[in-house]
């Protein structure tokens, strides 16, 4: 009996990272994401196209030296790198993203549902930091400057912003080839249709015209 129950634990163990993968072991060598709906085979939301297709140009991105527009009223600017973006990452678990910050810039509290985060700062210095779940709610924020590195767990509202004086740059990695983005503010107060202002004046206890106010304001999808 002991050693029927320490096989089965170890199966467990072996089976286990792969039921709670986010996004799928791939089964073949490359699935390069494709919109042919004809020839193409449906894999985990993107058609695959026929591996002998594939050229080079399916798993090059170019212009991530290239700086983001921070002329916003964020000040930020991500550019992603994700399978929509870089098609062969169809089926890899992976993506990258570069985010260019102005002084003040602020890429706003946001979650990504599908994926963990790990960021290092390329030039400047960012205040970072997230939130862990009910019932304790606690801030994880440190300073982080050229070189440093910080890792945001998968879906826990985090933020990066710059209180240098000079323009800031990161690098993201995160694992999901389409982490998903929901920013807090934009989902919150900018859904559409709107949620009703009762329901959010009662979760924020705030009065109803504020709301109104805030659901009439541009957001900004960063």
């Amino acid at each position: 009996m002991d050693l029927h129950f320490n096989v089965a634990l170890i199966l467990l163990a072996l089976v286990t990272p792969v039921a709670f993968a986010y996004d799928p072991s791939p089964l073949q060598d490359i699935c390069v994401a494709v919109n042919d709906l004809k020839s193409g085979v449906f894999v985990n939301g993107k058609f695959c196209k026929d591996p002998n297709l594939a050229t080079a140009n399916d798993f090059v991105f170019k212009g991530l030296d290239i700086p983001g527009n921070t002329s916003n009223n964020l000040g930020s600017k991500v550019t992603p790198v994700f399978v929509d973006q870089l098609p062969g990452l169809n089926t890899l678990g992976i993506s990258m993203a570069r985010i260019d910050f102005a002084p003040n810039g602020l890429n706003p509290p946001h979650t990504h549902p599908r994926a963990s985060e790990i960021l290092v700062v390329i030039e400047g210095t960012l205040y970072v930091g997230f939130v862990t779940s009910n019932p304790n709610n606690t801030l994880i924020t440190t300073v982080l400057n050229k070189g440093d590195v910080f890792v945001f767990p998968i879906g826990l509202i985090h933020f990066q912003y710059n209180e240098g004086k000079t323009n800031a740059i990161a690098i993201a990695a995160l694992s999901s080839q389409n982490p998903g983005v929901i920013t807090i503010a934009n989902a919150v107060f900018g859904s559409k249709p709107p949620i009703s202002d009762n329901v959010l004046a009662k979760a924020f206890q705030l009065d109803k015209k504020v709301i109104d106010y805030l659901q009439s304001q541009s957001w900004v999808n960063n």
